[in-house]
């Protein structure tokens, strides 16, 4: 029963939310994910692996998002981010080869600034 309410109240936010509150929405759900995982870190490797994967395949969309010839944000802006979505992909490599919760929060940090930039705080 619950799990339905979440999936109708999830659907009717995503059809009232604008773009921008839809992408930051979908960045503070991966830092809150990378977020616990530091917090718990060492308990459950699974749950670093899938965390990284939700904000990698998350990055991996706004990359291609910006790199695309038709998106209508400035260059610079599309740059910036082309380049935030690179790091974000080489950090997240660096904690898969090299498992460390310290490199966790240069991934949670960006995600948050960005959500908040994105919400207008």
């Amino acid at each position: 029963m619950q799990h339905a309410a979440a999936q109708a109240y999830g659907k009717v936010a995503s059809q009232t939310s604008s773009p921008r509150e839809m992408e930051a929405n979908l960045l503070l759900k991966a830092a809150a994910r990378l977020q616990a995982v530091s917090d718990a870190w060492g308990t459950d490797s699974g749950q670093v692996d899938e965390a990284l994967l939700y904000n990698r395949k998350l990055w991996s969309v706004f990359v291609t998002s910006v790199t695309r010839a038709d998106n209508p944000l400035p260059e610079p802006v599309r740059q910036n981010v082309a380049n935030l979505g690179m790091f974000v992909m080489n950090q997240t490599i660096s904690v898969m080869t090299e498992p460390k919760r310290e490199k966790l929060t240069s991934l949670i940090s960006i995600n948050r600034e960005i959500a908040a930039g994105l919400l207008g705080h």
